[in-house]
């Protein structure tokens, strides 16, 4: 819609004047302290993620520590009509964080607490600055793990907000299926509470996942109740490459059509097998890909890897590359989790 045509309900507002973001800072400054900043460098740090779309920096960026921090700052913004930008960590690639009318950037990365885990519930609560990496690194010893997997080492808040997904969606689900409860900060700077810890519940309005995937625009999450799943006894992963990518999809079409569990099951084409090769220095099969991961007991693992296998020949699937040790599996995984930087760099410039 041209700016000609759009209805003035629709239209964006104004960047915030001089005087509302003096008066925003003056009332913020005696609470955060340094912890808020018009900084130029700073600024330029929030006003980009991992994606093409042209920065665009804030007009000041503040560090909340707890949920109340939050509230305060977002009651103000709402007081002098200055816009709020939510940030995790910026390795999102759809330009969310982007500041385009300008605005405080509030960045949530100081409020990394882990606040409970419960084993016998397979569950935690943490702060949304909790990376999925320092999540799991915390949960080794109890013999859990939290199973989203974007990629990136993306912050929890920061999943939750873009409703990630990542290679266990398959068996595991998104973080939609992986989040209980939460606690937002609503744009008036109400504290909200959604959802519990209760796995069967059908009371009241279901804001837990209306706020998932909303890109921050419902709410700030400040905490994160979060399901957790066993880590298998076995693991084992495989590529196998196919001469066209349709007889990679029916072989995925007839894997689930026959119930085998695989964990994780993605699909790269040759174009992207080629990026990937020149990126990470490896030497896959140019041809469309699947990589396959199963989780289970040792017998379980071997059974479906043997179906699947089978499944894969009867599409003409060939060149299997198998990978037990956890070592083979995480170089197997990185290169798909590279393939967005792969890409990128076909098209230097691009």
């Amino acid at each position: 819609m041209t700016p000609a045509t759009a209805s003035p309900s629709l239209a964006l507002p104004p960047r915030p004047s001089e005087v509302a973001l003096e008066a925003l800072i003056g009332e913020l400054a005696p609470r955060l302290g340094e912890r808020i900043t018009t900084a130029r460098g700073v600024r330029d740090q929030h006003g980009h993620d991992e994606s093409w779309h042209h920065p665009g920096a804030p007009d000041a960026v503040c560090f909340p520590h707890t949920t109340e921090e939050v509230a305060a700052v977002v009651t103000a913004c709402a007081r002098h009509r200055v816009p709020v930008i939510p940030y995790g960590v910026g390795t999102s690639i759809e330009g969310q964080v982007i500041a385009e009318h300008g605005g405080l950037c509030v960045d949530l990365s100081a409020m990394n607490a882990i606040l409970a885990v419960r084993p016998e519930d397979m569950d935690a609560t943490v702060q949304p600055g909790v990376t999925r990496t320092q999540l799991n690194t915390h949960l080794r010893a109890s013999g859990l793990f939290f199973s989203v997997d974007p990629g990136a080492d993306a912050s929890m808040g920061g999943m939750a907000s873009t409703r990630a997904s990542g290679t266990n969606t398959v068996r595991y689900g998104t973080i939609r299926e992986n989040v209980l409860a939460m606690t937002v900060v609503m744009p008036d700077g109400r504290i909200v509470k959604t959802g519990s810890r209760a796995r069967k519940s059908a009371a009241g309005y279901d804001l837990t996942h209306l706020m998932i995937g909303a890109e921050g625009t419902l709410g700030i999450i400040t905490e994160l109740t979060v399901r957790l799943h066993g880590l298998p006894e076995a693991v084992s992963a495989a590529t196998v490459a196919f001469e066209d990518v349709a007889g990679a999809v029916d072989t995925v079409i007839a894997s689930i059509q026959y119930g085998i569990p695989m964990a994780r099951i993605e699909l790269m084409d040759a174009l992207a097998m080629r990026a990937v090769n020149r990126f990470s220095h490896l030497d896959y099969a140019e041809k469309p890909t699947l990589f396959l991961e199963f989780h289970g007991t040792h017998a379980g693992v071997k059974e479906q890897a043997e179906s699947m296998a089978a499944l894969c020949q009867e599409f003409g699937g060939s060149d299997f590359a198998w990978a037990t040790k956890e070592e083979e599996r995480s170089a197997l995984w990185q290169a798909r989790h590279d393939a967005a930087y792969a890409a990128k760099a076909l098209r230097p410039g691009g």
